[in-house]
């Protein structure tokens, strides 16, 4: 392998750790805010912060996708002859990688239904109210249910790396 391909895992790992860690950080951490008893304000800040990652994590999506490929690429497992041959997906490895790429598919989806369907309902919802009490709350339990998608594709993430 070489210095570009180690790069390219860096930046991929580096991208995960900020996409992942974020998404914990709002599962885990951030629900201690709901504790705030100003509506109004607690409202704006969780606007605030799922703005800031909302960009921030599709900046690490994107990134993930363009190193990924490219990791595929340089391993030789990219390309129609080989993704599209059967017999890989049965090899402990080809079933690693269909987990982890089936993973990253939910997690993007449940991502964008959250950030841009979810979230901003949320958000314009009046402060304290029930309708945005159980947005916020449905919300949540996406953003928690990506993070534990996370945590798998972590797993399969380093079957892969250590040959399925």
């Amino acid at each position: 392998m070489t210095t570009h391909y180690y790069l390219m895992v860096t930046v991929h790992v580096l991208a995960a750790i900020v996409w992942l860690g974020g998404m914990l950080f709002f599962a885990l951490i951030a629900p201690i805010l709901r504790d705030i008893p100003d509506d109004s304000f607690r409202a704006k800040l969780f606007d605030q912060l799922g703005r800031r990652f909302r960009t921030v994590g599709w900046v690490c999506i994107g990134t993930l996708v363009v190193t990924g490929v490219g990791q595929l690429h340089v391993r030789g497992w990219w390309g129609a002859d080989f993704l599209g041959a059967s017999a890989f997906w049965t090899t402990q490895v080809g079933i690693a990688l269909g987990w982890k790429l089936s993973l990253v598919g939910f997690m993007v989806v449940v991502q964008a239904v959250h950030d841009f369907w979810l979230g901003p309902r949320a958000g314009a919802a009046t402060p304290g109210s029930d309708d945005a009490k159980a947005l916020r709350k449905r919300a949540a339990w996406l953003a928690r249910g990506n993070a534990l998608a996370g945590l798998l594709l972590i797993y399969f993430a380093v079957r892969l790396a250590r040959g399925g």
